[in-house]
């Protein structure tokens, strides 16, 4: 009885090989199930669908362009307009069904600062849709 010997004559070393006896039992039975699940996978029920014909309703809203210049001058689809008068041409485009997209049009050096109280502004006026306009090539 080897087993549970305390004589170190008769012990053995580590086993140092792989066991691919169940390694090979679970490929053997996955390929089994796939082969028997393929061919459920490719039928597939006929079911004759209505047809409808109809075109996208696509209301495009008019848009705002507003320019913010380096020097901090203000423009409304091209007018000068001062940061006062900013906050009634905001309220007035709220108010409008649908509401217009406002696409400001930032100078390069424009500090972020001037872009922001702008934006904050227009969110408070009621404006949800505000977008940048940027050049799309590049330097």
């Amino acid at each position: 009885m080897a087993i549970g010997s305390f004589n170190e004559a008769t012990r053995q070393g580590p086993m140092a090989e792989i066991n691919v006896v169940p390694l090979v039992d679970v490929m053997l039975v996955l390929l089994v199930i796939f082969i028997v699940t393929a061919p459920l996978l490719t039928h597939s029920v006929k079911i004759d669908l209505p047809k409808a014909s109809s075109s996208p309703n696509i209301t495009r809203p008019e848009h705002v362009q507003l320019g913010i210049r380096e020097d901090g001058g203000l423009h409304w689809n091209g007018a000068a307009v001062s940061l006062g008068e900013l906050e009634s041409h905001f309220a007035a485009a709220a108010m409008q069904e649908p509401q217009p997209e406002l696409h400001i049009r930032a100078d390069r050096m424009v500090p972020y600062e001037r872009v922001a109280q702008v934006m904050s502004k227009a969110a408070r006026a009621g404006l949800v849709r505000i977008g940048f306009v940027t050049d799309p090539s590049q330097r």
